[in-house]
């Protein structure tokens, strides 16, 4: 199974990620972890120094009481746009290599730490060309088994990570719900951590009804990690 986790920053992916894989770890399954920036996208350095050099993005990760500024994906322009175009067509593939070479690995779940979601969600879908560059994007990259958006209050998402200004959030969570729709991904509610987890190991059940896996009862995720 290939899934994936998309949302806005501060909305408790990293967190999920570790809980799902701890329990789907404890139920004897062959994890494959891959973070979409890491060993997906292209050019990393050369968008790194654009990003600190030409829009004076600050280095490091925001946390609360250490807010960073970031400066790249929400500055939007049109240029920025066409050469966001470029990028995000040589990113997609980049993952569908990524993807194929990863399901010839010996691994029952493959789990994507973002994906191509998160770069279409920084476009303006309100223009009419950006609709049709994103599904066309869409047909390129391989669609997961479960692709998780995992919604989140924009205020509360900064708090927990200071980097994007909220009204920049805002808008990205619309894109990313807006995306959904088109998409066919799975939005998971805000909530307690504990809640959302439950959500998606269920989601993660549906998607592998028929498979071979046979997962812990969801009362174990919580005491998987410990």
């Amino acid at each position: 199974m290939l899934i994936s986790f998309s949302g806005i920053d501060g909305a408790g992916k990293s967190t999920q990620i570790e809980l799902l894989c701890a329990h789907l770890l404890n139920s004897n399954f062959r994890i494959k972890r891959l973070a979409f920036w890491d060993d997906v996208a292209v050019l990393k350095e050369y968008r790194d120094t654009a990003s600190h050099t030409l829009f004076g993005s600050e280095r490091g990760i925001g946390a609360p009481g250490k807010p960073v500024e970031r400066r790249d994906k929400n500055v939007q322009s049109w240029y920025m746009t066409v050469a966001r175009f470029g990028l995000y067509l040589l990113d997609a593939i980049s993952l569908r290599v990524v993807a194929a070479r990863a399901r010839r690995e010996p691994a029952d779940v493959i789990v994507f730490d973002r994906f191509a979601y998160d770069e279409l969600a920084n476009l303006s879908s309100r223009n009419f060309l950006v609709k049709l560059y994103v599904r066309f994007v869409l047909a390129v990259v391989p669609k997961p088994d479960v692709a998780y958006i995992l919604d989140a209050d924009p205020e509360h998402a900064r708090e927990r990570k200071p980097e994007y200004p909220v009204d920049f959030l805002q808008v990205c969570r619309s894109s990313y719900l807006s995306l959904s729709r088109t998409a066919g991904l799975t939005v998971i509610a805000p909530g307690p951590v504990e809640e959302v987890a439950d959500r998606i190991l269920r989601e993660f059940k549906k998607a592998s009804t028929g498979s071979d896996f046979d997962l812990l009862p969801s009362e174990e995720l919580g005491r998987s990690t410990s």
